[in-house]
């Protein structure tokens, strides 16, 4: 079954990275948003930037956060994971700070977003599957998630379906 998956990330500095996940072709995957719109969008406040995730979470599968070194904690993440998790979505984390930026720089490993959020008394990290490709090469990390990427859906939608 094809999926539909949404990327969530941190924009400015691991957008490049995201794009290298997005455009795998794995799965299918959001319009990448340019700058000029997203910066429309954030003229519009918190109502617009809100509504606009909901519209590009419309109709997908799986909310796949793209976790670099300083996407947990920021709002808009914790927002589309909520969203995501709440609208009954598969959820699921992947590090991404050892590809490549496009000046051709690593980062470092980021913590997990998901250790933000509860469901009653569990943290939603020991239930959300978080998955860090055991290599520091780029190109051994890229084609870790590339052939692992849509089992780790498939295994993030069926987790959600039990809760």
């Amino acid at each position: 079954m094809a999926r539909n998956a949404f990327y969530s990330f941190h924009y400015v500095p691991d957008n490049w990275r995201a794009s290298q996940v997005r455009n795998m072709g794995v799965v299918e995957g959001n319009r990448p948003v340019s700058d000029n719109d997203w910066e429309a969008v954030k003229r519009g406040g918190e109502a617009a930037i809100k509504k606009w995730i909901d519209g590009q979470l419309y109709g997908r599968s799986v909310v796949v956060v793209l976790i670099g070194a300083n996407t947990a904690g920021r709002k808009w993440i914790n927002y589309e994971i909520e969203k995501g998790w709440s609208d009954r979505k598969g959820v699921l984390g992947i590090h991404v700070h050892n590809l490549k930026d496009s000046g051709g720089d690593q980062s470092y490993k980021g913590n997990n977003p998901f250790n933000d959020f509860t469901l009653g008394s569990t943290k939603l990290s020991s239930i959300v599957k978080t998955y860090d490709p055991p290599f520091t090469t780029s190109t051994s990390v890229y084609k870790h998630i590339n052939d692992n990427v849509a089992d780790w859906i498939e295994q993030a939608i069926e987790i959600r379906g039990q809760y």
